[in-house]
């Protein structure tokens, strides 16, 4: 957390750890979607809390769930990208850097 808190200049108030295993012989879409259900943030919480996701390793998965996140929020929200940390026995992820998924697609619409 201390890498994200040194990147943000903000402190980590909380973590919420969604399970990401889906069911991939039925629908992503719906299983995605109740989960984030479950998370019990309130429409205006959509809207207005500072939210950094770290996105499944299902490509799938992470499509979906910035799709509805987008939908919640009315952006997209920043993302972690992590990378191995190959110093030690036991495979490891540190925080690469945070991507600015909004500022992003703002740079990409200029090459409309």
């Amino acid at each position: 957390m201390r890498e994200i808190e040194n990147l943000t200049g903000c402190p980590v108030s909380e973590v919420i750890e969604v399970p990401s295993q889906v069911d991939l012989q039925s629908p992503l879409e719906p299983q995605i979607a109740s989960r984030l259900d479950e998370l019990g943030l309130s429409s205006r919480d959509w809207q207005t809390e500072p939210l950094l996701l770290n996105l499944p390793s299902l490509n799938c998965s992470a499509a979906v769930v910035l799709a509805i996140v987008h939908g919640r929020m009315g952006y997209f929200p920043p993302v972690l990208r992590l990378r191995p940390d190959n110093d030690g026995l036991v495979p490891r992820f540190t925080v690469a850097e945070i991507l600015n998924l909004q500022a992003i697609r703002e740079r990409a619409r200029g090459k409309r």
